[in-house]
C-alpha cells in the first residue's frame, strides 16, 4: 500500500522567458497522457532520506531553469482535439512525497504492474487541459530502506531521448557538478514545423485504422477482453541465435540485422502464433524512428521535443509464420529506412492539416473509448535499446532498475538493454490473458528449436 504524504509545487529557481516555445508539428499529434518511467534505488548505508529529498527538490527547481517549458502549461487552440499551445507561465511542476508498506523484494524483477504503476503519480485527464502539470514526480519510501523515482512527462513535451537528457541533468545538479554548455538543451522547436510542401507523396500508412481481426466489425469486443503484463528477457546467448536465425544466408548486400530488428520480428510473428491467427489475417506493427539525424541538416543533439514518427509495417500473418525467420525484420527494416528528411516533411505537414487529432491522442488512456484500437491483432513495440536511460545517480548511488511505470495496450511493448548492459534484452508486454501463456512458450521455444536443428 502507498500513501502519498506531501505534494511540492516546485518552480524554476530563477525568473525564465514567458514566450517564444513553439510546440512543432512532429508534437502535435503525440498522446496527451504522460509517459510513465520508474527508477529504482538501494542507497548505501550512510544514507539520509529527508537530505535527499530536499537535495531533489533543490536540483529540480535548478533544473527547470535549463528546461523551463515543462514548469509550463498546455492549453488548446480552438475546439479540443485540435492544436495545442505551450504558456510558459512557470507555474512549476508536482512532487509528490509517499511511503509504502511494501518492500523492494515484493515486487521481483519490477514488471510494470498496477502496483508498480502506484509508485509514480496518476493524472485526472478530465482535469482542463492548462491546469495538468506537464511534469510529475513522486519519491516513495520502502520499509526496506529502498526507495523509487517515479516520473510522468507529457508525451508532447518530450520523447525518450531528451526525457533521459533531462534525468541526467537534473541528477548532475543533484551531485553538484557543473553543467557543461553541451548538456543543456535545445529548446528550439521550428525546425519540425510544417514549411514547404515535400518533393514526393507518401503512403502514410499510420494515420489510416488499424486492421481488425478477421470476422469482426466492432472493435470493442477486443478491446473489452482481460490483459495481463509480462518481462520477457532474454540473455545475451538468445538474442544471439536470433541475429543468428535472421542472417542464416543472407544476401551479401544486405546489411546484419540489429538485436532491435531481430527481437522486434520475433515478437512479431510469436504474437501472431500466440494470437492463433488465420494465415491471411492483416497484422500491422507499429514502431518509432528516431529523426535527429534523419533531418538535412540533422536536428542538434540536444534538441528538447518530440523528433520521432511512429511508422508501420504490415504483412499477412501467415506470410511472418511461413517465410523464413528474416522475414519479419527485413519488413521493420524497409519502415525504418523509409524515413527520410523527405518522409519527415511530409508527415507533419499532413499533420498539421488533420482538424482533429483526438485519435493519435487518446489511444494510451486505460479504458479510453475514442480512437482505433491498436490491439490483437495488430502490436506497437517502442525501443530503448541505446538510449542514455542508465546511471542516473542524485547522490546516493546508481538505480538497481530503471523501466516502464506502465504498458496500457494489449500489444504494445518495450525493449530494453539488460540491467547490467551485458548484451541482453528485457521485453516488457501487455497482452490478452487468453494468448500470454501461449506467447511465453512460444517466445522462447522457438529459439531454442532453431539452436537444435543447428547442431
Amino acid at each position: 500500500m502507498v500513501v502519498l504524504k506531501s505534494c511540492y509545487t516546485i518552480k524554476p529557481a530563477k525568473p525564465t522567458p514567458t514566450s517564444g516555445i513553439v510546440i512543432s508539428d512532429c508534437d502535435q499529434d503525440k498522446p496527451i497522457t504522460h509517459a510513465p518511467i520508474i527508477y529504482i534505488y538501494r542507497p548505501c548505508s550512510n544514507f539520509s532520506y529527508n537530505s535527499a529529498l530536499e537535495s531533489i527538490k533543490i536540483a529540480l527547481s535548478k533544473a527547470l531553469v535549463h528546461f523551463y517549458p515543462l514548469a509550463g502549461r498546455l492549453k488548446w487552440v480552438g475546439d479540443k482535439g485540435g492544436q495545442v499551445e505551450l504558456e510558459c507561465s512557470s507555474v512549476g511542476v508536482w512532487l509528490y512525497e509517499a511511503k509504502s508498506n511494501t518492500k523492494l523484494a515484493d515486487y521481483g524483477d519490477f514488471c510494470p504492474t498496477p502496483e508498480l504503476r502506484s509508485l509514480i503519480p496518476s493524472v485526472d485527464y478530465n482535469a482542463p487541459l492548462q491546469e495538468i502539470p506537464l511534469l510529475l514526480v513522486q519519491i516513495t519510501r520502502f520499509t526496506c530502506g529502498g526507495l523509487s523515482l517515479g516520473v510522468g512527462i507529457s508525451h508532447i513535451m518530450a520523447d525518450g531521448t531528451c526525457f533521459f537528457h533531462f534525468m541526467s541533468v537534473w541528477a548532475r545538479i543533484a551531485r553538484g557538478e557543473p553543467l557543461d554548455v553541451d548538456v543543456l538543451p535545445y529548446l528550439d522547436r521550428t525546425a519540425l514545423l510544417a514549411r514547404e510542401p515535400p518533393t514526393s507523396q507518401y503512403n502514410h500508412e499510420r494515420f489510416d485504422p488499424p486492421p481488425l481481426l478477421m470476422g469482426l466489425v466492432d472493435k470493442n469486443e477486443e478491446r473489452n477482453k482481460r490483459t495481463t503484463v509480462a518481462m520477457l528477457h532474454l540473455s545475451k546467448t538468445q538474442v544471439e541465435k536470433l541475429k543468428n536465425m535472421a542472417n542464416d544466408s543472407r544476401a551479401a548486400n544486405i546489411r546484419p540485422y540489429s538485436r532491435y530488428e531481430v527481437v522486434t520480428g520475433h515478437l512479431w510473428r510469436c504474437m501472431c502464433k500466440a494470437r492463433e491467427h488465420k494465415s491471411e489475417q492483416i497484422t500491422r506493427l507499429y514502431l518509432t524512428v528516431n529523426i535527429r539525424n534523419r533531418m538535412k541538416p540533422p536536428l542538434p543533439r540536444a534538441y528538447f521535443g518530440n523528433a520521432i514518427l511512429r511508422v508501420t509495417a504490415t504483412s499477412q500473418s501467415g506470410e511472418l509464420m511461413a517465410q523464413p525467420f528474416r522475414y519479419g525484420p527485413s519488413k521493420i527494416r524497409e519502415a525504418i529506412e523509409m524515413v527520410t528528411d523527405d518522409y519527415v516533411k511530409s508527415t507533419i505537414n499532413l499533420v498539421k492539416g488533420l482538424p482533429d487529432l483526438t485519435p493519435f491522442r487518446t489511444y494510451h488512456i486505460v479504458e479510453s473509448t475514442q480512437g482505433a484500437f491498436y490491439g490483437n491483432p495488430n502490436l506497437e513495440v517502442t525501443s530503448w535499446v541505446g538510449l542514455p536511460l542508465k546511471g542516473v545517480d542524485f547522490g546516493w548511488g546508481k538505480e538497481i532498475h530503471v523501466g516502464p511505470g506502465s504498458v496500457n495496450l494489449d500489444g504494445k511493448a518495450f525493449i530494453m538493454d539488460g540491467h547490467n548492459e551485458d548484451g541482453s534484452l528485457v521485453v516488457a508486454l501487455r497482452l490478452q490473458v487468453g494468448h500470454m501463456d501461449a506467447l511465453r512458450e512460444i517466445f522462447y521455444k522457438d529459439i531454442d528449436d532453431w539452436r537444435s536443428s543447428k547442431m
